[in-house]
C-alpha cells in the first residue's frame, strides 16, 4: 500500500529533520575534536598536556555510542558517499581494508567519517568495524627529515630497546593504550609506541 498524500510530507520533514541533525552534530563533534584531540600543527596529541587529562564528556549519536569516535574499514573495498544515502553519489572508494576512520556524526544507518587526511564522506555502517587500528604519524610520511621511522619499544618507556622501525603512515593494530603508551602489532612483531605518535587513539585515551 502506497502512503497517502497527507503522510509523505510528514516523512520528508522527518528525514529533513534527521539530516539537518547530522549535520549539527558534525559541526560539534568537528569542534570538539579539534579542541580537546588536536595540536597546535593539526596532528593528534600536539599539546603533550593532554594526555594526563581525561577525555571530555562527548555527545552520542542515534547508536547510543560517542562522538566523535575512531572505528576501522571492514572491506577493502567502501564506497564514501557525498550524502547518507545510496541515491547520493560516491565521492571516493578506499581500497584497503583496516584502515582507522573516525566517526563524526550518524545518520540512521549512514557514518560520516573523517580520514587521516582530513576529507570527510558517508559510509554505511556495516562496511565500518570497531576493531581499533591505526597509523604511525602520518602527518611526517613523505620526503624529509621528519618522515624517519619511529621506533617500536620492548616496553612503554623511552629507556627501553627498540624491536623494529615504524615507517610513517604505516599500518598498525591497537591493542592497548594507557593513555600515554599504545601496545600495537606491527608486520608480525608486537611492542610498544607513544601514543601521541598513532592516528587512531585519542590523546588520553584508555584502550583495553
Amino acid at each position: 500500500m502506497q502512503p497517502g498524500p497527507h503522510i509523505l510530507p510528514f516523512l520528508t520533514a522527518r528525514r529533513l529533520l534527521g539530516a539537518l541533525a547530522a549535520v549539527l552534530l558534525v559541526a560539534v563533534s568537528g569542534i570538539l575534536a579539534s579542541r580537546f584531540y588536536s595540536g597546535s600543527d593539526g596532528s593528534p596529541g600536539a599539546t603533550g598536556s593532554l594526555a594526563s587529562q581525561p577525555l571530555p564528556l562527548l555527545p552520542r549519536g542515534p547508536s547510543g555510542l560517542p562522538l566523535p569516535r575512531y572505528v576501522s574499514l571492514k572491506s577493502s573495498r567502501v564506497n564514501v558517499r557525498i550524502g547518507p544515502s545510496q541515491d547520493h553519489d560516491v565521492a571516493w572508494v578506499f581500497n584497503t581494508a583496516g584502515l582507522p576512520v573516525e566517526i563524526v556524526a550518524e545518520f540512521e544507518n549512514w557514518r560520516r567519517i573523517r580520514d587521516s587526511e582530513g576529507a570527510e564522506g558517508w559510509v554505511y555502517h556495516s562496511l565500518l568495524s570497531g576493531k581499533r587500528m591505526a597509523l604511525v604519524a602520518p602527518w611526517k610520511a613523505g620526503a624529509g627529515r621528519e618522515s624517519q621511522p619511529q621506533l617500536l619499544h620492548h616496553r612503554a618507556s623511552e629507556a627501553s630497546s627498540a624491536t623494529a622501525m615504524l615507517e610513517a603512515g604505516a599500518l598498525v593494530r591497537v591493542d592497548k593504550c594507557n593513555a600515554e603508551w599504545c601496545e600495537i602489532t606491527a608486520g608480525g612483531r608486537d611492542g610498544f609506541v607513544r601514543q601521541e605518535l598513532l592516528w587512531g587513539v585519542y590523546p588520553g585515551e584508555v584502550v583495553d
